[in-house]
């Protein structure tokens, strides 16, 4: 042992543990993006990409206002243009090698030095020829050049292409039409072991520390199979952690809000992780799925409220000017709406105020009343404060299972708590360790069990004034 003379310090571990801070509302979206008419090279294909502008969506994945074949352009113009809230986790499944058509030669005339293809025209494709009885075959960069956002050819002045020049044009665009639920849903490569469409949600903590609070899929989530693995998704990310998903249901199927519940039950939408919607929603001439608007005005609501999850999106003004369902404008009276809420599906309504979100139910409702379950905002804050937990107390993992440890998770989490009800994010909450939940084996095999008692607000959904008419106060007259 070291011989010691004088006066020493050193330092313990602090036995409260701050919380980490989770994001509550960050989506995790997936569709397809035009990444093939981007100047710089084809953007990112089968990664989780962070985003955090507008303008870094652009110049990242590329953008067209043709959002039947680019979803993820939708989500943006709805994230960062109308809710300006942000960021965002994206994922483009559209690869422009794979999901390709080729366009056979067919005869052109430049006509003001231009020829109009296709927008989306692959980089490299485009072959021209002259129409001679000994074809010329002209070289890009030399004799023409390609815009491959608006799919022009461009003659240049110094090449071999004469002015007005009739030639041969062959060439591959990009082809969205191609991708299926089955890219959606992606899955593990089996060579590569690479992740792929929704599986990649369990890579976005570890690559950029910051976990998805909502899963989204405008175009596809309507789908079974792709509904499926989101909620699937929602409530295990890798293995830990949780959140929600939305899902719209499909607006060419129900074009009248009372076929709603029938398509949700034999679509089995009927899950606490999801949120059920329906129909689309329009700004001017910008149709929206109404699971995208709902994702900004989630991430809204909760930036207004200190990044917690217990206010109820309902009744907040969505960025909208009318509902539509397969191209019809759907007008919902209150009792209409009220219905949809009853079936655990969240609508749109323009009753007071400008248009609302309407609604709180989870996809469980009503076959499911437990509270935890079936509120959206109550849904919300239990998977928020579980992920936080679970990154708070993540570093004692593998520390002496011994007392000190107990009550350091017990101090820590116990004061957490107490500031949510001090601010009245939670109406109480109690952590404790119990002796009837924890064994002697348990704790021998390295298991100790917290039990959290909390309670969230619910949403005050009905709130009734009973009038009386009361002739006592006809004493008046006499006074």
């Amino acid at each position: 042992m070291t011989y010691k003379h004088g006066v020493y310090s050193s330092e313990v571990p602090t036995g409260l543990l701050p919380p980490v801070s989770v994001d509550s509302a960050v989506p995790f979206v997936v569709g397809t993006a035009p990444v093939h008419m981007l100047e710089d090279g084809i953007g990112p294909v089968e990664e989780v990409t962070l985003i955090s502008s507008y303008s870094e969506a652009v110049s990242t994945f590329g953008y067209s206002d043709d959002w039947e074949k680019y979803s993820l352009c939708e989500f943006v113009k709805s994230h960062f243009a109308l809710f300006a809230v942000c960021p965002i986790l994206f994922v483009n499944v559209f690869d422009p090698s794979v999901h390709q058509t080729e366009v056979g030669a067919a005869d052109f005339k430049f006509s003001s030095d231009e020829v109009e293809l296709s927008p989306g025209i692959i980089d490299g494709s485009v072959e021209i020829k002259s129409k001679d009885v000994t074809p010329v075959t002209f070289v890009m960069g030399e004799d023409y050049d390609v815009d491959l956002i608006n799919g022009k050819i461009i003659r240049i002045s110094t090449g071999s292409i004469v002015s007005d020049a009739d030639v041969s044009i062959a060439f591959t665009v990009g082809d969205p039409s191609k991708v299926t639920e089955f890219d959606i849903i992606g899955g593990v490569d089996s060579e590569s072991g690479k992740l792929k469409g929704l599986e990649l949600v369990n890579g976005t903590y570890p690559k950029y520390r910051t976990l998805p609070g909502l899963i989204v899929s405008p175009g596809w989530s309507h789908k079974p199979a792709v509904a499926a693995v989101m909620t699937a998704k929602a409530k295990s990310i890798n293995q830990i952690f949780s959140c929600l998903a939305l899902i719209d249901l499909d607006d060419s199927v129900v074009k009248k809000y009372s076929d709603a519940p029938a398509e949700k039950n034999s679509k089995n939408f009927m899950d606490p992780a999801q949120i059920v919607c329906w129909p689309k929603v329009k700004l001017g001439s910008e149709t929206f799925h109404l699971s995208t608007q709902i994702a900004g005005l989630i991430a809204r609501t909760d930036s207004e409220n200190s990044g917690v999850p217990y206010v109820s999106p309902s009744n907040h003004n969505l960025q909208i000017d009318s509902c539509v369902a397969d191209g019809e404008t759907v007008w919902l009276q209150l009792e209409q709406a009220n219905y949809l809420n009853g079936q655990g599906i969240v609508t749109a309504l323009n009753f007071s105020g400008g248009w609302k979100l309407w609604g709180n139910r989870t996809a469980c409702y009503p076959a499911n009343t437990d509270p935890k379950d079936a509120w959206i905002c109550t849904r919300r804050m239990f998977k928020w404060i579980g992920n936080t937990l679970i990154l708070t107390f993540w570093s004692k993992i593998d520390a002496p299972a011994n007392r000190r440890l107990i009550e350091t998770i017990l101090g820590s989490a116990q004061m957490w708590l107490d500031g949510l009800v001090a601010r009245q994010f939670l109406l109480g909450a109690t952590v404790e360790f119990r002796s009837d939940e924890n064994s002697v084996l348990d704790l021998m095999d390295g298991v100790q069990k917290f039990h959290v008692l909390m309670t969230p607000p619910s949403p005050a959904r009905d709130i009734e004034f009973i009038q009386e008419y009361d002739p006592a106060n006809f004493e008046a007259v006499f006074k």
